[in-house]
């Protein structure tokens, strides 16, 4: 949007406007913590959820996953929207959307309940990342991206590290339900500081929407998802029920592609792919955020399932994880501005690939808390290392008019392989599981060693995944 020019060039030129970008983005940081702890929270309450509804995991799992596919369904029209109504007004109706499907979430009575009001929730947090990325690339210059981001990654570090820890503590001591209620205090506050500190919105470029092209990749990322977890709650993936939607997803996202590539006005600008860093960068989280951010309900599971431990200990066990993340977050988050991320992103995969091969090569019945916790310490400093750097090189070099398209689909990116990425792993484990994923409501007997080796498995196919983001991320360019 031409219109955003001065102010971004404004806050490249003069120091004095980092203050304010910097407040700005403090102020995302506490959206964004509501979105990313949402995420976690849940993680350490999974296998409650199985025991209270006396549901399967393939159907508990849709709590995270319904969450996410409702985050990617809603990011495809932020772009448009934010050109409609202004990213600032859009933002405050993102914040009242989330909360409201959060006290929906905390009332609800049984699992398809909470899975629809996940749902809402998701519908709203959605639009928080992409028009908050928005707001804070018009407020800073690209020669601070880097910095702002990383602090925009403080969210990254607050959602993991709080969140399995508070979660625990929450299903153990009070309820599950808080782990949704407790949103609507930390939204109100979130509303009142965008509301005064947000600047104010600017008349934009008012395009139409693709409407077709909503109707083609919302419902396309949907039925795919659908029909990888209907697989895995069937155990196979050869009836009609599995193989229909998983076409007919793969179908509609293909017609996407082509209507976006001939659209007037499309949903998503796929020409940013043209542009060397973009295309790289994003190739590069599509396949790393596949198996990293698939494990996050694993780490819970393993120590409740297999070691016995409380939802409060195992939420606990993953402080390693999120502090080692947001930690090289921030440092790394200042370095690419300085050597670029081309040379950054690389070491971020390889450490996350070698902490991810020590966690499966360590895992079993009796390991070590410590042995597993200093893998963790590298599986998180790499992903740290590699997310938020590379959605930097993504968006680094966008003009002004690209900020509202790039971030949308950065974040659409990352949402969709986040959902897939959890529906895949929930597959991969209930299959390698001793009679299915019975086994982690105690209704079918397995030792712990034949729980662990499950696992075991189910981290190496992540680690496969991990570990091919490197390709990609070596055609980052290396310069500053």
């Amino acid at each position: 949007m031409a219109t955003a020019a001065p102010a971004r060039e404004g806050a490249a030129a003069h120091p004095a406007a980092d203050p304010r970008a910097m407040t700005i983005a403090l102020v995302l940081v506490l959206g964004a913590i509501m979105t990313t702890l949402d995420m976690t929270i849940v993680n350490v309450a999974i296998h409650r959820f199985t025991l209270q509804f006396d549901a399967p995991l393939a159907t508990v799992q849709w709590v995270t996953t319904g969450y996410s596919l409702a985050l990617g369904a809603v990011i495809p029209s932020t772009a448009w929207a934010v050109g409609r109504f202004g990213a600032k007004r859009l933002y405050l109706v993102a914040i009242v959307l989330f909360v409201s499907g959060s006290v929906l979430a905390g009332l609800a009575w049984n699992i398809q309940s909470l899975i629809a009001f996940r749902v809402v929730q998701g519908l709203g947090g959605g639009m928080v990342m992409p028009v908050g990325m928005t707001i804070l690339i018009r407020a800073a210059g690209p020669d601070r991206m880097g910095r702002l981001m990383s602090t925009l990654g403080l969210a990254v570090l607050v959602g993991p590290l709080a969140g399995p820890v508070l979660g625990g503590y929450l299903v153990d001591e009070v309820s599950w339900r808080w782990m949704f209620l407790l949103n609507l205090p930390l939204g109100a506050v979130v509303l009142l500081l965008a509301a005064r500190i947000f600047p104010g919105d600017v008349p934009g470029e008012r395009r139409p929407l693709d409407v077709l092209g909503l109707a083609l990749l919302s419902p396309g990322l949907a039925a795919f998802v659908y029909g990888v977890t209907a697989g895995g709650e069937r155990g196979e993936f050869g009836s009609a029920g599995v193989l229909v939607p998983m076409v007919a997803g793969v179908a509609l996202v293909v017609a996407f592609v082509a209507r976006a590539l001939t659209a007037r006005h499309p949903l998503i600008d796929l020409g940013l792919f043209r542009n060397r860093a973009f295309a790289a960068a994003t190739a590069t989280t599509t396949v790393f955020v596949l198996g990293y951010f698939g494990t996050m309900i694993l780490g819970p599971l393993y120590f409740q399932v297999v070691r016995g431990e409380s939802a409060t200990v195992a939420g606990a066990l993953g402080i390693p994880f999120a502090l080692a993340s947001g930690t090289a977050m921030q440092v790394t988050g200042r370095i690419v501005d300085r050597v670029g991320p081309g040379r950054v992103v690389p070491f971020g995969i390889a450490t996350a690939t070698t902490g991810f091969g020590l966690f499966a090569l360590l895992l079993s019945a009796d390991v070590p808390y410590w042995a597993l916790g200093g893998a963790m310490l590298l599986m998180g400093a790499g992903g740290g290392s590699t997310i938020m750097p590379a959605m930097t090189a993504a968006t680094k070099q966008l003009a002004p008019g690209q900020a509202a398209s790039g971030s949308t689909t950065v974040n659409l990116i990352n949402m969709t392989m986040s959902a897939v990425g959890t529906a895949a792993v929930s597959v991969v484990l209930a299959a390698q599981l001793p009679g299915g994923s019975g086994a982690l409501r105690g209704a079918v007997p397995a030792d712990a060693g034949a729980l662990a080796e499950a696992f075991r498995g189910t981290y190496l196919w992540a680690l496969a995944f991990v570990a091919l983001a490197m390709v990609p991320a070596l055609l980052i360019p290396r310069r500053r």
